[in-house]
């Protein structure tokens, strides 16, 4: 990874960024509490109360869910969450990416992606059925993706997870999700974390030394 001189700057935009979401949600929840209607906040809480004797239908009716009103709504403020939260994780892969050029197709990938799986996690609606028929779908298609570096997948599996979380409605869950993911990043790129083993500490826990590491 480059160098790591200006450690602040990225994470205090970074900060303001999730700062000012985070404060318009709440003020307008606070202006307009009928908001909370149609925002994906219950999703873990609709998990755990529903009876785990039966797979099916995980939510209470299908009526709740596909052919309620305002499920459009939910959908579209799901997929603005995703897109919103995706975005920090695009910019840590810019901070923390070791080559000088940015793969612009990667980049794009994992800002779509959470928004393709926000609206398929909601369509799917934990049925069974419905998901086999995306699997035979998918295998249908059966696209290939190579991802040049290792640490391209976790970047992927994040995109993931964002989506699944505002698919299932849990957009406080996949907040957390961003923030873990962008500041745990943000804190190993400045550490430098796995560079060296030099050090007291590290030569007690591997059992080398500095002359095991000359040769």
């Amino acid at each position: 990874m480059r160098k790591s001189e200006s450690f602040l700057i990225p994470v205090t935009l970074i900060s303001l960024y999730y700062a000012f979401w985070l404060g318009l949600a709440a003020v307008l929840i606070a202006r307009f509490p009928v908001i909370l209607d149609y925002l994906p906040l219950s999703g873990i809480s609709s998990l755990a109360e529903h009876d785990t004797s039966s797979f099916e239908p995980v939510y209470s009716t299908l009526e709740e869910t596909v052919f309620s009103a305002n499920v459009p709504v939910r959908l579209a403020v799901a997929s603005l969450g995703a897109a919103i939260l995706i975005v920090p994780v695009s910019w840590v892969y810019f901070i923390t990416s070791r080559s000088k050029e940015i793969d612009q197709s990667f980049v794009q990938t994992i800002v779509i992606l959470p928004i393709i799986v926000t609206g398929i996690s909601m369509i799917v609606l934990n049925s069974l059925a419905l998901a086999f028929s995306l699997a035979g779908i998918v295998a249908a298609v059966r696209f290939r993706f190579s991802l040049e570096e290792p640490s391209h997948a976790m970047y992927i599996f994040a995109a993931i997870s964002i989506g699944l979380g505002c698919g299932i409605g849990s957009l406080g869950v996949a907040t957390v999700i961003s923030m873990a993911f962008v500041y745990a990043n943000l804190i190993i790129w400045k550490l430098e974390y796995g560079k060296v083993l030099t050090g007291p500490f590290f030569s007690m826990l591997t059992r080398r030394s500095r002359m095991d590491e000359d040769l």
